[in-house]
């Protein structure tokens, strides 16, 4: 992943979950998440660079499942 300023973990639990998958997708502006046919969480990767740190994802989800993982230093 070169070039990318954040990395996102879901926890499997919370991937598998269609409501809050749903969810995910809904709040995030840059689309990160995208739900497969199954209704499973994806994260697109390729989207990644355009997070804002908004924390929308994070505070959709239940507490620790959604992390936003920094990969530079303030």
């Amino acid at each position: 992943m070169p070039g990318l300023f954040i990395d996102v973990k879901v926890a499997d639990e919370v991937a598998k979950n269609a409501e809050t998958a749903k969810k995910l997708v809904e709040v995030c502006a840059v689309d990160i998440f995208a739900q497969n046919d199954d209704g499973s969480l994806r994260v697109v990767e390729e989207n990644l660079d355009e997070c804002v740190l908004c924390d929308l994802c994070i505070d959709a989800a239940p507490r620790g499942s959604v992390e936003v993982i920094k990969l530079y230093e303030s």
